[in-house]
């Protein structure tokens, strides 16, 4: 893991989903952690957005009933 580009790329991918409001992207810890409306964006579509840009995610730390929501995040040198 020497790629410092790749939490960037998760960053403005998860910044593009509707309702988000705050990401921050640790790549230390792999981890991205995401403040959203839950009423326009959801878990799934979080995931989605970090796979379509090449960086799978599972769901962290995360309740339905708060709007913060952990990722860990694969960030290998070059998107899949």
């Amino acid at each position: 893991m020497t790629c410092a580009a790749c939490p960037i790329t998760v960053k403005k991918a998860l910044s593009k989903v509707e309702g988000v409001s705050q990401v921050d992207v640790t790549f230390e810890k792999r981890e991205a952690v995401v403040t959203f409306d839950d009423a326009k964006a959801s878990v799934q579509k979080l995931t989605k957005a970090t796979e379509d840009a090449g960086y799978p995610s599972s769901p962290g730390h995360w309740a339905p009933s708060s709007p913060r929501w952990a990722a860990q995040c694969a960030f290998p040198h070059s998107p899949a």
